[in-house]
């Protein structure tokens, strides 16, 4: 079992190590400009601050250690078509000769969605519910986040809304294969909302709206999915729903 799997462990190996190293040279790269990348990530936080409040940071390390996460944020959005081409390569040599000149089509559709993803998080999501956070309860309290903790719960955010705009590509290619249609995930639909409720929770801060603006658009982006597997793969219809049209 184990000789059955090694040229497969060895081909993952292979592309992991690919995926890293581009990784880590995309790393070095941003690093080299993890200030302007930082003041783009902040604007929005610094937005909705009140006056007389500012970012700061408590540990003696923490500007250094909020440097490297914003350059590996920045390197891996930098690297995601090297990431998504070595997955491809990876699934490739399991598909039909017709199926693996998808490639282009996969990295270039992933990468886009990722960043749209991104994207809305960053000029819709973050604002709203950064103003909410931020001035709840303001008459009380002084707000002076910490620019590491603000990083981290950004990049987690972000990172959240970029694989969740995945879901309309792999419902895509799935279908494509033959692996799922539109009568499968219609099946799955109320299941699917208590597991995007889930992954909302997981993924956002420990508040409503924030899973609420993450899990709105994933619905969306399910309800999508439906029809993109009805367009690529519709379901057989069923030979009594057939006879009773023929009868009619």
């Amino acid at each position: 079992m184990f000789e059955d799997l090694r040229p497969h462990l060895i081909e993952l190996r292979k592309r992991l190590l690919i995926s890293v190293f581009v990784l880590i040279v995309c790393f070095i790269v941003c690093f080299n400009f993890w200030n302007p990348i930082l003041a783009y990530m902040t604007a929005p936080l610094k937005a909705v601050l009140p006056a007389g409040s500012n970012i700061i940071f408590t540990q003696v390390a923490e500007p250094f250690f909020t440097a490297m996460k914003v350059a590996f944020f920045a390197g891996l959005l930098l690297s995601l078509p090297i990431i998504f081409w070595q997955f491809w390569l990876f699934v490739a040599p399991g598909l039909y000769e017709n199926e693996k000149k998808y490639v282009i089509p996969f990295v270039f559709s992933a990468t886009l969605m990722f960043l749209v993803g991104a994207a809305f998080c960053y000029y819709f999501v973050v604002p709203v519910g950064f103003h909410f956070l931020i001035n709840f309860g303001g008459e009380l309290f002084q707000a002076l986040p910490s620019i590491g903790n603000y990083v981290g719960f950004f990049t987690k955010l972000v990172v959240a809304f970029g694989i969740s705009f995945e879901l309309p590509v792999v419902t895509f290619f799935l279908a494509k294969l033959g692996m799922v249609d539109d009568k499968t995930l219609k099946g799955f639909f109320r299941y699917a909302i208590v597991v995007i409720f889930i992954f909302a929770a997981i993924m956002t801060p420990p508040d409503i709206l924030s899973q609420f603006l993450l899990a709105v658009p994933l619905i969306g982006l399910y309800a999508l999915s439906i029809l993109i597997a009805k367009m690529v793969n519709p379901a057989p219809k069923d030979d009594d729903e057939e006879d009773s049209k023929e009868d009619e």
